[in-house]
C-alpha cells in the first residue's frame, strides 16, 4: 500500500465547473472540504465512510493529506498563544 501523503494526488481532482473547482475526491461530486469538516465535528473516518458510502478510507486519508499538503498558513502552536 501507498503511503497517503504520497497517494493524495491520484485521489484528489479539481475540475468540477458545478462545484466551483472545490477539490474533490475522484469519480465523485464528494468535496474535501465535506471530509475535513465532518472530521472536525468529531466523526471517525467510518462514520464518514458510513454516511457517504462511495468513499473509502484511503480517500479520507487523501483528503486530510491534502489539507496537509496545501495549506498556506503557518499553524502556531496553541500554547504559544497563551504565553
Amino acid at each position: 500500500m501507498v503511503h497517503p501523503m504520497e497517494n493524495w494526488t491520484s485521489r484528489i481532482e479539481a475540475k468540477d465547473r458545478r462545484l466551483s473547482r472545490e477539490p474533490c475526491i475522484r469519480g465523485t461530486r464528494i468535496m474535501v472540504s465535506v471530509i475535513l469538516d465532518n472530521l472536525a465535528e468529531g466523526l471517525t473516518p467510518e462514520e464518514i465512510i458510513a454516511e457517504y458510502p462511495p468513499l473509502t478510507l484511503e480517500d479520507v486519508r487523501a483528503a486530510i493529506s491534502y489539507a496537509a499538503a496545501t495549506r498556506e498558513e503557518e499553524l502556531v502552536p496553541l500554547r504559544r498563544l497563551g504565553a
